[in-house]
């Protein structure tokens, strides 16, 4: 088993149930809890440094802002800062979110060992999890189904031609008179931000340039 574990939550209820949970179903020597990414990773840089690094990640995805400044302000960004520092270590998200596609994007592109939906069972998946990722077997909760990713959300037609649009270095308002102008409806700029900004929560997108590389890299363009 596990020897030496970290475990980031902004909820110290939640960190102190991990915690207690774990202590009483496994046998993990060390387990260390932290409540901002920033210094997770930290904990971690040092870990590593002093030759006694950490064995696995467990953390949540949503962190709440509060009155500490912090340069990474999700899970995400802490696991894809954990992946340059240690890329070996093995990481289990447990988080609320249950949309496939994103779930789907933590595997394939930051290659996290498993994902565990929060909720009534959520704990006792959690020390499923651990079982299995320390085997090096997968795991991810039941209720989410990635096989059905690539049927969760389909790019329309519309959106492909916003993208190429952007791509090309139109702005939203160009957009939106071009389609007046072929008589596409909608064509009003509120209608593309509305457009792009979901895609942008559907694949997990910081500007134009990296939604429409991701769509590459998942096969959707």
């Amino acid at each position: 088993m596990f020897k030496k574990v970290l475990i980031a939550e902004d909820f110290q209820a939640t960190n102190l149930g991990i915690v207690d949970t774990l202590r009483e179903k496994l046998t993990i020597e060390d387990i260390q809890e932290e409540l901002y990414c920033d210094k997770a990773l930290t904990r971690i840089k040092v870990a590593k440094s002093q030759a006694q690094p950490f064995e696995l990640l467990i953390t949540d995805l949503l962190f709440k802002g509060d009155h500490v400044t912090q340069k990474l302000h999700s899970g995400v960004e802490l696991i894809a800062a954990v992946r340059q520092v240690q890329p070996q270590l093995k990481i289990i998200a447990y988080s609320m979110e249950d949309n496939p596609v994103k779930i789907n994007v933590l595997f394939k592109e930051h290659h996290i060992n498993g994902y565990v939906c929060k909720g009534r069972h959520g704990l006792q998946e959690l020390v499923t999890a651990i079982r299995e990722v320390y085997h090096n077997r997968t795991f991810y909760s039941p209720e989410v189904n990635l096989q059905m990713n690539n049927n969760v959300f389909e790019l329309e037609a519309f959106d492909l031609d916003i993208l190429k649009d952007l791509a090309n270095g139109l702005t939203k308002k160009e957009i939106a008179l071009k389609l007046r102008d072929q008589h596409i409806s909608p064509n009003s700029e509120s209608t593309i931000d509305k457009r792009v900004s979901r895609l942008f929560d559907e694949f997990g997108a910081k500007n134009t340039n990296h939604l429409i590389a991701k769509l590459v890299k998942l096969g959707k363009i």
